[in-house]
């Protein structure tokens, strides 16, 4: 029987931190099963679900957690798959605009609101390739509870882009 380990990764930024987790995880008879990674102002950070055989999981974490000493801040929960509790309707929601303070934290509260979890969220600030400024534009996954009134949040989705003078597309 294997065991399902959730990584989180945090180092500075430099060749073979992949490689390193890599390593630890197939001297342990682990297999790499789901990422995501990235490099942001000098720093490595990533999320990695990893399948160990149970009678290794707990060697391996502590190898994991080991690899401090080289300068890898390794997070290594143990995560039992919990079943749905409430039947979900996957939905994209695209946003660009100009940025500002808040726009993260202004669709989150509408998304909440309504009970939506973000499965994966990425964000960047790119230069206005007219006038100067910056855009701002997010690309998240949601899952929307069966339940929740679509028009509703579409509705509270519209107000908010007329709020922050953005464009957002929220597509099933």
């Amino acid at each position: 029987m294997n065991t399902s380990i959730v990584l989180t990764i945090m180092a500075d930024d430099q060749p073979g931190i992949i490689q390193t987790v890599s390593n630890t995880l197939q001297k342990h008879g682990g297999s790499w099963t789901q990422s995501s990674m990235s490099s942001l102002a000098g720093q490595f950070a990533g999320i990695l679900l990893a399948s160990v055989p149970s009678e290794n999981s707990a060697a391996c974490r502590k190898e994991l957690r080991g690899l401090e000493s080289q300068g890898l801040r390794v997070i290594a929960r143990i995560c039992d798959e919990v079943a749905d509790t409430e039947e979900t309707r996957e939905y994209t929601l695209d946003l660009v605009g100009n940025d500002r303070l808040g726009i993260v934290h202004e669709i989150t509260t509408v998304l909440a609101k309504h009970n939506v979890n973000v499965k994966s969220l990425e964000t960047v600030v790119e230069a206005a390739s007219m006038g100067g400024g910056e855009i701002f534009k997010t690309k998240a996954d949601l899952l929307v509870p069966a339940s929740t009134d679509i028009d509703l949040l579409e509705d509270d989705i519209e107000n908010l882009a007329n709020d922050l003078m953005v464009d957002i597309t929220f597509e099933h």
